[in-house]
């Protein structure tokens, strides 16, 4: 990490060990168009902008969106911060995000039922081939 002119600045080494995630993976973000580093030379320069950014990404993924859907959000929100159409359109997305994830919450729920039961069925013919 850099300090230069009150502005912090990173390398993509230093982003990799704080995220624990590979300079490949960063490099990949990149090309995704989810991180934008300024260029010294060969040397990627990551803003705290960018750090944010990755944090961002990172924590997207953890909640089940694809990077598509991470990049559609940062897209509505860098054009405009207080546009009620962009806001609109960032709570629609994270509303059908949270309807998608309940739903697949439902099914495992459903699916840990029907294993229970064929668990203690299995439990019921041992005890009884024990007998």
């Amino acid at each position: 990490m850099n300090k230069k002119a009150g502005s912090l600045s990173y390398s993509i080494s230093d982003l990799s060990k704080e995220f624990d995630i590979t300079t490949r993976t960063i490099r990949f973000y990149e090309d995704q168009g989810l991180l934008s580093p300024s260029r010294k030379g060969q040397t990627r320069i990551y803003t705290n902008g960018d750090r944010v950014r990755l944090k961002l990404v990172l924590r997207g993924k953890r909640l089940g969106f694809s990077l598509a859907e991470v990049g559609n959000l940062f897209k509505l929100y860098d054009v405009d911060k207080t546009s009620t159409k962009q806001l609109n359109s960032i709570m629609d997305i994270i509303s059908n995000k949270k309807n998608e994830l309940n739903q697949q919450l439902e099914d495992i729920n459903a699916v840990l039922v029907e294993l229970n039961d064929l668990e203690n069925n299995c439990k019921k013919i041992l005890s009884s081939l024990k007998s």
